[in-house]
């Protein structure tokens, strides 16, 4: 495969606030730790400070959730090395989309998968895990339900709610028989297991097994334990409110819009088809659109008794991460890397290290018959990321037979008025406003000329332009990236090896568009 860079603001489709992190401006500094280069980890490592206890905690569950699992090689050595403590973790996260979801979730997990291993040649004397963080416990079910294969959008329907990791598999049967072509993985991992999260950590257990990637579902009560100090200060301070607030105000003092806005609770109560706000009303805590309510004292003994029962929300989780996993970056798309932004009161504040923030891969894949056109209609790696109406008019330019283009002819228009209204002047000065009048009327019909000119124009390429359109419609489905809307089946279907082949074309420390080219045999 033929891996192109281009420089991210060229894409034209990210904000301005990601690319000044990429850029490292100064006025954003004070709101991360350490920047995402390899030669940053070693120092990252000695900030690292991770307690043997929430390492045992850890492995425990980790061995509880893969009993049931067949483990190859790489995940049973990594689970193993977990213990030990010069093992560290890259870790990314994400939602239980169906079927993985849009194709930068792949993209996430083959960036923390080159990032271990540039490190263990970087490093040799550590060990580095890579991990998925399953947003288990998100309740945002439509979210995950769809994903887009061949153009067609593919839905689950259920009535479960709450947290999505809990939902039972039914339905997910319907959506595998309506499906164009057979499934074996997502049959057996939707068909198998109990549960989406089960299902989830199969399916990454399957698509990564030689990678050695780790999946972690932190709803767990022996994980929650280890956060519960964090929780009862929550409840009882709110902590957390008041810092990213004030993080808030000095983002917006940069010039820049926060992501995400902080609560006095940033916690959910969690139970079985439900994960509600936690409110605190005049010493009383009350679970929003519930009737429960609690007193102070009812509420610690709650968090006492059923820790795993209190959900973090956006504020909490990435703070909750850092505490139950040995942890030195996150990886994460462009508005998580915002959102951390906002935290690192929070974390100084619980004495934790901050992580470094490493943007995942970004990629655009083209297969060889989008190559072949894109070579046909002469456009560089660079113009397909042009709008396609400029495409359109760059070909028109080049091919047609007429020139579209009447500036040239305003030029003169304007300057044959501009002497009328000259001699005006010296014969009657109330000529001025009619000739003008005249020009404007002019003008128009130059316009419209041109305009007929061009769809003249038009017509006699319509097949060309049409075939651009479905060019940039093919790379760019809905006039966004690939990356945020084709799932990994439009292309693992017709090519078995495609995610082998992502990981041996992405570099994790290259922060640049990746386009990946399919290659072909030119024919002459």
């Amino acid at each position: 495969m033929q891996v192109e860079k281009i420089d991210l603001r060229d894409t034209q489709s990210f904000s301005n606030f990601f690319l000044d992190y990429l850029d490292d401006k100064s006025v954003l500094k004070k709101f991360y730790g350490l920047r995402p280069k390899v030669e940053c980890f070693e120092e990252q490592i000695s900030r690292k400070q991770f307690a043997d206890e929430n390492r045992q905690v850890l492995c425990q569950v980790l061995e509880e959730q893969y009993a049931k699992i067949s483990q190859s090689a790489s995940v049973s050595s990594n689970l193993d090395s977990l213990k030990e403590s010069k093992t560290y973790t890259i870790t990314t996260g994400h939602q239980l989309n169906i079927f993985t979801g849009p194709l930068y979730f792949i993209y996430k997990i083959a960036t923390v998968v080159n990032a271990c291993k540039t490190l263990k040649e970087k490093y040799p004397a550590y060990n580095f895990v890579p991990v998925y963080w399953m947003a288990s416990e998100d309740h945002d079910f439509d979210e995950i339900s769809h994903f887009n294969l061949f153009g067609k959008k593919y839905q689950w329907q259920t009535e479960q709610k709450g947290a999505v990791g809990r939902f039972k598999n039914d339905g997910l049967k319907e959506v595998l028989e309506s499906l164009p072509e057979k499934t074996e993985l997502f049959e057996k991992a939707y068909l198998e297991n109990d549960n989406l999260a089960d299902a989830v950590r199969f399916y990454i257990n399957e698509l990564f097994a030689d990678e050695g990637v780790v999946v972690v579902d932190a709803d767990h009560p022996k994980l929650k334990r280890l956060f519960a100090p964090v929780i009862k200060d929550e409840l009882l301070r709110s902590r957390s409110n008041d810092l990213v607030e004030a993080t808030n105000r000095e983002i917006e003092e940069a010039g820049y819009s926060p992501q995400i806005y902080s609560r006095e609770i940033n916690f959910f109560y969690l139970q079985e088809g439900s994960r509600e706000r936690i409110l605190k009303e005049d010493n009383a805590y009350q679970v929003n659109n519930t009737s429960l309510k609690f007193t102070e004292a009812e509420i610690l003994s709650e968090l006492d008794n059923h820790p795993e029962r209190f959900s973090p929300n956006v504020v909490m989780r990435p703070l909750y991460q850092e505490l139950i996993l040995p942890n030195l970056a996150y990886v994460g798309g462009p508005a998580e890397m915002i959102y951390w932004l906002q935290l690192p009161k929070v974390f100084e504040h619980y004495e934790t290290a901050f992580p470094i923030l490493l943007p995942r891969n970004f990629a655009l894949y083209i297969n060889a018959a989008s190559i072949k056109k894109m070579e046909k209609f002469e456009l560089s790696t660079t113009d397909i990321f042009r709008d396609v109406e400029d495409l359109r008019a760059a070909y028109l330019a080049k091919h047609g037979e007429n020139e579209m283009n009447l500036n040239g002819e305003v030029d003169d228009l304007k300057e044959v008025y501009d002497m009328l209204i000259a001699k005006a002047e010296t014969v009657d000065a109330s000529l001025k406003g009619f000739i003008a009048a005249e020009h404007a009327k002019a003008a128009k019909g130059l316009d419209n000329i041109a305009k007929r000119l061009k769809k003249s124009e038009e017509q006699k390429h319509e097949t060309a332009l049409n075939q651009i359109g479905a060019l940039k419609e093919k790379l760019f489905p809905g006039g966004g990236l690939q990356e945020r809307h084709d799932n990994v089946l439009n292309f693992y279907l017709n090519n078995p090896n495609f995610i082998k082949e992502i990981l041996q074309s992405l570099d994790a420390f290259d922060l640049s568009m990746h386009v990946l080219k399919q290659q072909y045999k030119a024919t002459r």
